[in-house]
């Protein structure tokens, strides 16, 4: 039987490297906002024949738009620029065909104002709260039988906290250095990610649970090691057949969706990580009050040798 709880300063160590640089980037570097939170104009364009991204940048940027975000994928352009009237985007479209000698047709548009990003940013932050807080009463709830329910609640919670933090950090640091932006999609992800990993998470729960009942061992730490390794098998076929798909999406999917679903690649990577290894070995560690000693190895991580 592999020793799982019994590595588990391990496994902590290697989440609070990844959430300390995702919280580092989330500070220093911030979430790049796109139109669905500050206002403004997203549209794919297909060019009969291809033209160079270059090409393109340039001439929208000589239309007076230098602040456009311009992403290429297969045959299809992602432009995000500033909110546009519907004259300046037949104004547009016509200078592209002028200036690339290329026919133009627009597969996708969307515009926001202002007002309504704002207040969807106000509903996104709200969206995550109440999830998060919905979580923590259903788990104490449905946990009730079992010794301090709140505890299995909280575990969860952070295990959640970690995938949301790590996930959002990548993306700080994509918005950093290759320019992306989060949308109403990002948020969409990281929900999706919530809800889908909570359910690992529960599962590997209940099953701590109904070996505890039936009495393994008196050591939480053998219960939840016995439970890790029997639900592992079922939490990788079920988390790669789910990649198998996300990962076709990603390749092949338009320019449109792309992040969302790099979003939901992450996040199925790391919630899958933290539901067997995160969720279950923190409750061992909060059970036998062990605080102390994972700070002190902690610490002595940091320290050179």
């Amino acid at each position: 039987m592999i020793d799982f709880v019994g590595k588990r300063h391990w496994f902590f160590l290697g989440s609070a490297i990844a959430v300390l640089v995702a919280v580092m980037a989330l500070i220093t570097f911030g979430l790049r906002p796109g139109i669905d939170f500050t206002g403004g104009t997203s549209m794919t364009l297909h060019f009969q024949p291809q033209v160079e991204q270059s090409a393109l940048r340039q001439s929208v940027w000589d239309f007076g738009h230098t602040e456009a975000m311009i992403q290429g994928s297969d045959d299809d352009y992602l432009i995000r620029l500033k909110q546009l009237t519907p004259q300046e985007r037949e104004d547009l479209m016509a200078t592209l065909e002028s200036e690339l000698g290329s026919s133009v047709t627009v597969m996708d548009y969307n515009t926001v104002s202002p007002s309504v990003a704002t207040e969807t940013a106000e509903k996104a932050g709200l969206a995550m709260l109440l999830a998060s807080a919905a979580m923590l009463l259903y788990i104490a709830w449905a946990f009730r039988r079992m010794p301090s329910p709140f505890k299995w609640g909280a575990c969860a919670i952070v295990a959640l906290i970690h995938n949301v933090l790590i996930v959002a950090g990548f993306f700080a640091l994509l918005g950093q250095f290759r320019g992306v932006e989060v949308d109403a999609l990002f948020i969409t992800g990281l929900l999706t990610i919530v809800g889908y990993t909570i359910n690992n998470t529960v599962v590997v729960f209940d099953r701590i649970r109904e070996n505890r009942a039936k009495g393994i061992s008196h050591d939480l730490g053998i219960t939840v090691n016995c439970s890790l390794v029997e639900t592992l098998v079922r939490t990788v076929n079920t988390s790669l057949t789910t990649l198998c798909v996300i990962l076709a999406l990603l390749l092949f999917g338009g320019a449109t969706i792309h992040y969302f679903i790099l979003v939901l690649f992450l996040g199925l990577l790391v919630g899958t990580y933290s539901s067997m290894f995160i969720a279950g070995p923190l409750l061992v560690t909060w059970e036998k009050r062990e605080w102390g000693q994972v700070l002190a190895r902690l610490r002595s991580a940091r320290q050179p040798a």
